[in-house]
């Protein structure tokens, strides 16, 4: 009987010492970091497909199944999608992650924010008072991201603490071992049109002037005078325009064409499961398209 016991305990130990964390992403590229820096200790679920508009998703009950059972959720933050992500997560009745508790982490709330405004008004559109949740697109962000997340991931998991911060310090250095070539890319880039300032934080890493937005205000779609405006102001003047693959305005193309300038629809976040090297494919890509 002794003998047994200890086979059932010696197993049960074993299965939970080898047992990955069970993390729900809330977008590909936060699914991307978190299997990057937790390796085959996390099983990551991501909630958001890379091609729908993360501000607007609609909870879904595969979202709530996840959530049921996820140890940490990992969400970009700043309000990006509170408006779908906060009430799965209380759908979920899980107290392991509700805001505030070790199961919850906030991408942008691990580094600084542009565009902070510290109080909503309405008036200037749909903003985030927090700042700019778009962090995504800032690779050496995402790198210091990565060396927040080790940490919360060891907390769940001391065992595999060397391995997550062993990990994350390799993705840091991965990045910085590329900022030359990025450098690189953007250097001849006259500027850039953005629908919306959701790639503000790439422009700024890489110096590339953001001419203007071809929303008037954040999530308003543009009238014939603002974009009479922007033709007035561009006309004559090198620049493109990107934009994301959902952001199909009709003003979009006709402002390209008055321009002159190419418009180049883009994704936001890398394929779902996707690799460390898929993600810096995604900055490559947007680098380049800044210089057409």
């Amino acid at each position: 009987m002794n003998r047994l016991l200890l086979i059932v305990v010696f197993s049960l130990w074993n299965t939970l010492a080898t047992a990955a964390i069970n993390v729900v992403a809330s977008t590909s590229s936060m699914g991307m970091l978190t299997r990057t820096v937790g390796g085959e200790w996390v099983k990551v679920t991501e909630l958001a497909l890379p091609d729908r508009d993360i501000h607007t998703l609609q909870v879904r009950p595969s979202m709530l199944q996840a959530l049921r059972q996820a140890q940490l959720v990992v969400s970009i933050g700043a309000e990006l999608e509170q408006g779908w992500l906060s009430p799965a997560i209380e759908g979920a009745a899980n107290a392991k992650i509700l805001p505030n508790t070790l199961g919850y982490f906030e991408a942008a709330a691990q580094v600084s924010l542009i565009d902070s405004k510290g109080t909503a008004d309405r008036s200037e559109g749909d903003v985030h008072p927090l700042g700019n949740p778009h962090v995504q697109l800032d690779p050496v962000r995402m790198a210091d991201i990565a060396l927040a997340l080790a940490e919360r991931l060891a907390k769940l998991d001391p065992a595999h603490s060397t391995t997550f911060r062993s990990n994350a310090l390799a993705f840091k250095t991965a990045v910085n071992n590329q900022l030359p070539h990025w450098q690189q890319l953007a250097a001849t880039s006259q500027g850039v049109m953005l629908y919306h300032k959701d790639a503000s934080y790439l422009l700024a890493r890489f110096n590339i002037p953001l001419l203007a937005t071809v929303e008037p205000l954040a999530g308003i779609p543009p009238t014939a005078r603002h974009l009479m405006t922007l033709i007035q102001q561009f006309k004559g003047k090198k620049g493109v325009i990107l934009h994301t693959v959902y952001q199909a305005n009709a003003g979009i193309a006709q402002l390209a064409t008055q321009l002159g300038w190419q418009h180049i629809a883009l994704p936001l976040e890398p394929a779902n499961n996707s690799t460390q090297q898929a993600y810096f494919s995604l900055i490559e890509k947007w680098l380049t398209a800044t210089t057409k």
